[in-house]
């Protein structure tokens, strides 16, 4: 149950929407601009293409899973890993080598036999049993594995192709395969492809990282005009999409209401004179005491009230 739920809250956090900071990535264009313009020979190209990079993946939405809000992988050979191992024989044509391999954002996985083993020995054939895919795939959590029976000897310059049924956010290939007992060992070297990205038609931000891609070709090219001029031309795309400063508005404070005017008198000690004052501890006093103090303390305080009352 814990473990079901902990699946549902990590596809919920990948799908939710990343905020684009448009405007750290417009300032990064003010800076390739200027770096570009100060520049002689000595263009930083790895340094400016580190941060068009990082912008470009800003704008698409880069998500912590590695996917994207405004970008998709598609079936696009984007690059490759691949791994080799050497596979021998079983004395009984039965046991098989597993050969192992993992991979993130692949779509196929290639398994061949180089026509060489150590560059100069022939490379052996290999009979190929079948190639588990266990993967997950993008936009869900939940993992799935394939069995593709392969069933074939492979020789030397041979490969054979598996596809992905879809594109494999992570993914975890097994490949068994043993060698002919009279034959001897032989090389197999298995690949897993990784899809392309492609940003969306309709992404707001398509133009600017396709004035960052341009960059990215002028930097390889060492093409300072080029690189000013699609550095300015993303700064002014994302300078319109920022969004507007907040308005402060100008409160006027509201003045304190004049004090309402009371009939009663503002008793000052300092002011007073020493017969009232005595009189008002004398009242405080019989207040404080019995049932009857007290009522004497009133009619005092009572007969000190009219005699302070001002006159009308």
């Amino acid at each position: 149950m814990k473990k079901a739920l902990l699946l549902a809250l990590l596809a919920s956090t990948a799908a939710a929407q990343t905020t684009v900071p448009v405007a750290q990535v417009a300032e990064d264009a003010r800076v390739v601009d200027r770096v570009a313009q100060a520049s002689k020979k000595d263009l930083p190209r790895d340094l400016l293409k580190r941060i068009i990079n990082e912008d470009i993946d800003l704008l698409r939405g880069k998500r912590s899973d590695q996917t994207y809000q405004y970008a998709s992988y598609d079936r696009q050979e984007a690059g490759r890993n691949e791994t080799s191992t050497s596979v021998g024989p079983s004395p009984d044509n039965e046991k098989l080598t597993r050969v192992e391999m993992r991979g993130s954002f692949v779509y196929r996985l290639l398994i061949e036999l180089p026509t060489r083993r150590m560059l100069v020995t022939k490379n052996k054939k290999l009979w190929i049993d079948r190639a588990d895919l266990e993967y997950i795939p993008v936009g869900s959590t939940a993992s799935k594995l394939v069995t593709t029976k392969i069933e074939s000897w492979l020789e030397p310059g041979g490969s054979k192709v598996v596809e992905f049924p879809e594109i494999a956010r992570q993914a975890t290939v097994r490949v068994y395969a043993r060698a002919d007992k009279d034959s001897g060992y032989g090389n197999i070297v298995i690949t897993l492809i990784n899809a392309k990205v492609f940003d969306n038609v309709d992404s707001p931000y398509a133009d600017a990282v396709s004035s960052a891609k341009a960059i990215l070709r002028a930097l390889d090219n060492s093409d300072v005009p080029s690189i000013r001029s699609m550095a300015t031309r993303m700064h002014d795309d994302l300078a319109g999409k920022m969004p507007a400063a907040p308005v402060t508005a100008s409160i006027t404070p509201i003045p304190a209401p004049a004090p309402a005017s009371s009939t009663s008198v503002d008793v000052n000690a300092a002011s007073m004179t020493s017969d009232v004052y005595a009189q008002l501890q004398s009242i405080e006093d019989l207040l404080t005491g019995t049932d009857s103090e007290k009522r004497e303390g009133l009619d005092k305080l009572h007969q000190l009230v009219r005699k302070l009352r001002p006159a009308r």
